[in-house]
Formats: structure tokens, C-alpha cells, sequence
């Protein structure tokens, strides 16, 4: 990486205003060589009508830190990047506290990569695990 961490962090928070991210309260809070993190507040905002976190509120924290994996990664003059795949396998649900996301690269090319991204609780049990395929196309 070419530009230290906490300018990486300043960066994606920074890309969250105005967007999706800032409605669901998703804050950037670490990053490394090979991976991002990123947490979410569970609350009545990404409930669903029971009162656990929607799958759909769990999948769009998990493409937004993929997303911004591979952002990272691109001379952002000259490209962009869109999600064109995302799955994802719930295997337990939580009705309070924060979620975090981890993205890591499982392949880093050119045109398309893809990342696995496990979203966890406070306790860091599974809450669901994730595959996000990007592409980076020419503005």
C-alpha cells in the first residue's frame, strides 16, 4: 500500500456521506495488507420485522467493503469499480451490538476480482459468510 493506514480509513469513511453506508451507520475501522474491516450498528434501522438484522442490510455491508477492497487497489483517475456477483449464506442471526465485515482478496486481477467476506458479531461467531465479484472497468 502506498498510502498509510489511516489515511486508507479517512478515505473510505470519508466515501460513506451521502450514501447508503451513512444510513446504515457503516464505519471503515481497519485494514491491512490483504484485508478491510468494517462494522455496522444492529438496531431497529436494519432489523427486520422481528427484530433480527435483515440478510439484505448484512449483504450490502459486505459488498461495501468489498467494494472498497478493490477500490483501494485502482488508480481511481483512470477506473471504477461495480459489484456483478454477490452470495451470501446466513447461518446465525443477532438483534443487538455492532456486526463486522473482513474482506479478503481471493483473486486480484486486471479486470475482475473476487473476495470472500465473513461478517461477525461482538463475540466473533459467523454470522454469515459472503463472495463478492467486482469488476474494474475504464471512466
Amino acid at each position: 500500500m502506498d498510502i498509510n493506514k489511516n489515511d486508507i480509513l479517512k478515505k473510505a469513511n470519508k466515501s460513506c456521506v451521502g450514501s447508503l453506508m451513512e444510513t446504515l451507520s457503516i464505519e471503515f475501522i481497519d485494514v491491512g495488507q490483504d484485508f478491510i474491516i468494517a462494522k455496522m450498528p444492529v438496531n431497529e434501522k436494519v432489523h427486520q420485522p422481528d427484530g433480527v438484522l435483515h440478510g439484505g442490510a448484512t449483504v450490502a455491508l459486505a459488498e461495501t467493503v468489498g467494494s472498497f477492497a478493490a477500490h483501494m487497489f485502482l488508480d481511481t483517475q483512470k477506473y471504477f469499480v461495480r459489484g456483478i456477483d454477490i452470495s451470501a449464506q446466513h447461518v446465525k442471526s443477532v438483534r443487538s451490538g455492532f456486526v463486522y465485515a473482513c474482506a479478503k482478496f481471493v483473486h486480484k486481477g486486471r479486470t475482475t476480482q473476487i473476495f470472500n467476506i465473513n461478517v461477525t458479531n461482538e463475540d466473533k461467531e459467523l454470522i454469515s459468510t459472503c463472495k463478492l465479484t467486482t469488476i474494474t472497468l475504464p471512466k
